[in-house]
C-alpha cells in the first residue's frame, strides 16, 4: 500500500497551470465555440493530469473518484435549477409573460438611463429575493431583450443586469451566501450586512456611475421607427396583457416568504403553461402543430423540454422569442460537471489547500491579509468552479488567522462576499458564470467588462484593507 505524502507546492500547480494553458490555446483556436464541448474536454483532461499527480501522492483511485462525487453532488441544487429555469424560459415565453415584459419595458425605458435603470432594477429585484439567479431568470431575460431592441449591446446590458442582482445577491438578508460567509468567518448576520455596505455601497455607486455615462455617450442603432415595429409585431403575435405579470409576482413572493428555489421555479413553470394554454392558445396550437388536445399538449411539453420559435413578422423579435427549454441547458450542465470534477481531484488530494497555505505565508499586515483572502477566493473560483467553496474553504482556513492578527471576523466575512460570491460570475466555467451565460444568452467573455460591479469590489475590498478604514479589531477584553 502505498504512503501518502502532501503536495509540493510544484505539484500542486501542475494541474492548474496545465488548465490555464490549454483553456488559453483552446479559447483563442474556438472563440465564443469553446463553450461548446472543447472547454468541457480540457477541464476534464487537467482533472486526468491531476488524478495522475494525486496517485504518485499515494491516493487510491477510488478516494479520488470519491472527492470527485462530492464535488458534483455539492454542484446538484444547482444543476437541477438549471433544467428547471430551462422550462420556465420556454413557458414564459410561449405564455407572452417575457413578451409582455418587453412590450411594456421598450414604452418605459429611455436609451439613455436604460443601462443605469436595468441596474437598479436588478439590484431591487435581487436584495427582494436574495437570489440573483432568480433575477436573471426572471427580469434578466426581459430586460436582455428589451437592450437588444434598443440597440444596445448585449455584453452592456448583461453587465449591468449582473451588477445590480450581485449587488442584491451581496445585500440581501434572505441570500444564501450573505449567511455562509458570516458562519464561516463567525459573526452575526446584521453585523456582517453593516459591514459589507461599507466597500459595496461605494462599489455599486461607481459602477452606477459609469452605466449613466456609458448611458450618454453610447450610440444606439434603434430609433423610434424600429421599436414601433417591435411593438407592432409583438402585439400582433401575442395577446399582451398586465395579467400576465401575475405569473412573476407569484414566483417573487414565494421566493421572499422563504420557498426554496426548486419547488418555487416549478410552480412558476407551471403557471406559465397554464398561462399559454388561456391567453395564448393559438400560440401554443401553432407550436403543437394543431388545435386538438394532442396538439395543445405537444405545444406545451415543447416549451417546457426543447426549441422552440415564434415566427413574427419582425427579424429582430424573431430573434428574441426563441427558448432552448430544459435541453437548452444540457450545455451548460456538461460544462458545470467538467468542472467540478476538477476541482474533486484538485481538493481530494490536497492540493488546492497546499496553493492557498503558499498564499497564507506571504502574509505579513493587515492589507496583505485581506489581499491575501481576495486572491483565494478568486483562486478557489478558478479552480474549485463553485462560489460556495470559495467562501467555505478560504473561510475555514483564515478565521484563526484573523483572530490572531486581532482582527474581528467581521472582517473575514465582508472580505469572502466581496470576492467570492462576485467574482463567480466573471468566470465561464464556474457554475455562476456557466449558468448566467445560458440562461442570458450572452458570453461570460463578452459580459464580464462591463460586470463593473463585480470587478470593483474585490479591489474595493483591498483598499480598504491597505488604508486601514473601518477595520474592525477584537475587543481585548473579550
Amino acid at each position: 500500500m502505498a504512503i501518502k505524502r502532501d503536495p509540493t507546492l510544484l505539484e500542486s500547480f501542475i494541474p492548474v497551470l496545465f488548465l490555464i494553458i490549454l483553456l488559453s490555446f483552446n479559447v483563442g483556436i474556438f472563440g465564443d465555440a469553446a463553450l461548446d464541448g472543447s472547454n468541457q474536454i480540457v477541464l476534464i483532461l487537467s482533472a486526468g493530469v491531476g488524478a495522475i499527480v494525486a496517485i504518485r501522492l499515494g491516493y487510491r483511485w477510488d478516494e479520488i473518484q470519491d472527492g470527485i462525487v462530492r464535488s458534483i453532488s455539492s454542484a446538484m441544487t444547482s444543476l437541477l435549477i438549471l433544467l428547471l429555469i430551462g422550462s420556465l424560459a420556454g413557458t414564459w415565453l410561449l405564455s407572452g409573460i417575457v413578451p409582455a415584459m418587453i412590450y411594456y419595458g421598450l414604452q418605459i425605458l429611455n436609451p439613455t438611463i436604460f443601462l443605469f435603470a436595468a441596474c437598479v432594477v436588478c439590484a431591487i429585484v435581487s436584495v427582494a429575493t436574495g437570489s440573483s439567479w432568480t433575477t436573471a431568470a426572471t427580469v434578466g431575460i426581459a430586460l436582455i431583450g428589451i437592450g437588444k431592441a434598443l440597440g444596445i449591446s448585449e455584453g452592456m446590458v448583461a453587465g449591468a443586469i449582473l451588477s445590480g442582482a450581485y449587488f442584491g445577491d451581496k445585500m440581501s438578508p434572505l441570500s444564501d451566501t450573505t449567511n455562509l460567509a458570516p458562519a464561516m468567518a463567525g459573526t452575526d448576520l446584521f453585523t456582517h450586512i453593516r459591514y459589507m455596505a461599507i466597500t459595496t455601497v461605494p462599489s455599486i455607486s461607481i459602477a452606477l456611475t459609469i452605466f449613466l455615462v456609458l448611458g450618454f455617450t453610447n450610440e444606439t442603432s434603434a430609433s423610434v421607427v424600429d421599436t414601433q415595429a417591435i411593438l407592432t409585431a409583438i402585439d400582433d403575435k401575442f395577446y399582451i396583457s398586465g395579467w400576465l405579470f401575475i405569473v412573476p409576482v407569484v414566483v417573487v413572493v414565494l421566493i421572499v416568504r422563504r420557498m426554496p428555489a426548486i419547488p418555487a421555479l416549478l410552480i412558476g413553470t407551471l403557471l406559465g403553461s397554464a398561462f399559454a394554454l388561456f391567453f395564448q392558445p393559438d400560440l401554443v396550437a401553432e407550436v403543437g402543430e394543431g388545435f386538438t388536445a394532442s396538439g395543445m399538449f405537444i405545444g406545451t411539453m415543447k416549451s417546457l423540454y426543447g426549441d422552440i420559435s415564434i415566427a413574427t413578422s419582425n427579424d429582430m423579435v424573431n430573434e428574441l422569442l426563441s427558448s432552448g427549454g430544459m435541453a437548452g441547458m444540457l450545455g451548460t450542465i456538461w460544462l458545470i460537471l467538467s468542472a467540478m470534477i476538477f476541482g474533486g481531484v484538485m481538493e481530494s488530494s490536497g492540493m488546492l489547500k497546499r496553493i492557498a497555505k503558499a498564499l497564507i505565508s506571504l502574509v505579513n499586515s493587515t492589507g496583505a491579509l485581506i489581499t491575501a483572502t481576495v486572491g483565494t477566493c478568486v483562486f478557489f473560483n478558478v479552480t474549485a468552479s463553485d462560489q460556495y467553496l470559495a467562501i467555505v474553504v478560504p473561510g475555514r482556513m483564515y478565521a484563526d488567522i484573523y483572530k490572531r492578527k486581532g482582527l474581528a471576523p467581521e472582517n473575514l466575512s465582508r472580505t469572502l462576499e466581496d470576492s467570492g460570491t462576485v467574482t463567480s460570475v466573471l468566470i465561464p466555467w464556474n457554475t455562476c458564470g456557466a449558468y448566467h451565460s445560458s440562461v442570458l444568452g450572452v458570453s461570460t467573455l463578452v459580459y464580464a467588462p462591463f460586470c463593473f460591479f463585480n470587478i470593483i469590489s474585490p479591489f474595493m475590498s483591498i483598499l480598504v484593507g491597505y488604508l486601514g478604514y473601518k477595520i474592525k479589531k477584537l475587543n481585548p477584553a473579550k
